[in-house]
């Protein structure tokens, strides 16, 4: 085996080399052959612990520095991002600095970049659906130290306020999450610029950034052995609509789950369902070309609303005599919403609402359905509280009881991330994985 270094500075790249190496990955400005481990002394472990030491080294080097690194910047509305150098300063107190690795698309992005609904704040860097490393840590992280593996989350855990205490919440008086905040919350400045110019955050994540500053309490610190570029999904969707079912619907073994859209939030509550052992899980969707993917995660009957005359509640009061044990409602549309609601049986059904609706709809219902004893709820981040919660859920994957893969439809280095966004505009794509690392 062969091996050469050059400058060991920002940019540098190590590289082994081996006869029957062929393939190389950048992690953390370390260059690494891979696909034939057993030529490495010690194998694929030794390997792993070989480069999380140089990862390691390298963050030393770079603690309390600006970094500069790539970025892609939203400038304005609905234009496509550009790829751009931007400086990321170090994190301070109760911070820290991460190194992305993996990161995902999700329909909040895209919303917030179309600007649909809210205040536009321009320019930004999106993305909050993301793994990686640990690169330093401010003042006052405790429980967090460079190298560790970890999710950030788009809303937070303080640990300290009401609801953080609470077992039944996990609304962070702090750190819950702030569509319209662009800079830190403790100084009230954007750690990322471009030539003396702030370039503001998104939810306090911005993971469309080789390098993004967060606040500790964001951040989920994760079993080292899951794979990074699949577990990033649990930082957002994934989790939500997994959580909606298991921990707010919570239907028994043998129940009967509606769900309400079959998007990735949709899926990832029928997921949920399936886990439980729900033996009806009814598929509620106006696109029916998404009926044949939902069987994978455990859909097995369908309807579409656009099929009948009549209300789809009385539709799947019909099919069920009388109304489905549980709904989970993941669409945001507030026709939908009602009807999640009214199409559970009176005496034990619950709702539970998952999707974000339009700031001006209001939810309406006859009182006399709440009084036979059907249930409504809602559910934010499927009630997971984001450090505490978020590693157990990283270990159902990993213990096998959740599945991943099947979520993914696309993947895309970080240069094509633009890519990501065609392919959920047009409806083609689930989750697309966008790799900040290139391979060469």
């Amino acid at each position: 085996m062969e091996e050469s270094a050059g400058n060991l500075g920002t940019g540098c790249k190590l590289i082994l080399s081996c006869n029957s190496w062929t393939k190389h990955s950048e992690v953390a400005g370390l260059v690494v052959i891979k696909s034939n481990y057993k030529h490495f002394p010690g194998g694929e472990g030794s390997l792993k612990s070989f480069k999380m030491s140089s990862i390691a080294s390298k963050f030393i080097r770079t603690a309390g520095k600006v970094i500069r690194c790539r970025a892609a910047v939203a400038w304005e509305a609905r234009k496509p991002l550009s790829i751009e150098e931007v400086e990321v300063a170090p994190p301070k107190a109760l911070e820290v600095r991460l190194k992305i690795l993996h990161t995902s698309l999700c329909h909040t992005d895209v919303h917030f970049w179309e600007a649909k609904g809210q205040n536009p704040l321009f320019p930004r860097i999106f993305g909050h659906e993301a793994g990686g490393i640990v690169e330093s840590v401010g003042e006052g992280v405790t429980d967090l130290k460079p190298g560790d593996h970890v999710l950030p989350v788009f809303t937070g855990e303080c640990m300290e306020c009401p609801h953080c205490k609470s077992e039944e919440s996990n609304m962070c008086d702090l750190l819950r999450i702030n569509t319209d905040r662009g800079v830190m919350i403790g100084d009230g400045n954007s750690r990322f610029s471009i030539n003396n110019k702030p370039i503001y955050h998104f939810l306090g994540t911005s993971t469309f950034s080789e390098y993004t500053v967060c606040h500790v309490g964001t951040v989920a610190k994760i079993n080292p052995s899951a794979p990074l570029d699949k577990v990033c999904l649990l930082s957002c969707g994934i989790s939500t609509g997994l959580g909606a079912t298991l921990n707010v619907a919570k239907p028994t073994k043998g129940s009967t789950v509606a769900i309400f859209g079959l998007g990735s939030v949709g899926l990832a509550a029928a997921e949920g369902a399936r886990i439980a052992g729900a033996s009806r899980i009814i598929g509620i969707d106006v696109n029916s070309n998404r009926f044949n993917q939902a069987k994978k995660f455990g859909v097995n009957e369908f309807v579409n609303p656009k099929d009948y005359d009549k209300p789809i509640q009385e539709v799947l009061a019909d099919m069920t005599n009388g109304g489905v044990d549980r709904s989970i409602e993941c669409t945001g549309n507030i026709d939908a919403m009602i009807s999640a609601f009214e199409c559970v049986h009176d005496g034990w059904g619950v709702a539970v609402l998952a999707g974000v609706p339009n700031k001006d709809a209001v939810f309406k219902t006859h009182p006399m359905n709440l009084l036979k004893e059907r249930t409504l709820k809602g559910t934010f981040f499927g009630n997971y509280k984001p450090r505490t919660d978020i590693p157990s859920v990283v270990e159902k994957y990993m213990n096998k009881e959740l599945e991943l893969e099947k979520f993914i439809t696309h993947e895309v280095p970080f240069s094509e991330i633009n890519k990501a966004f065609d392919y959920m505009l047009k409806g083609e794509s689930l989750r697309c994985i966008i790799h900040m690392e290139e391979e060469t």
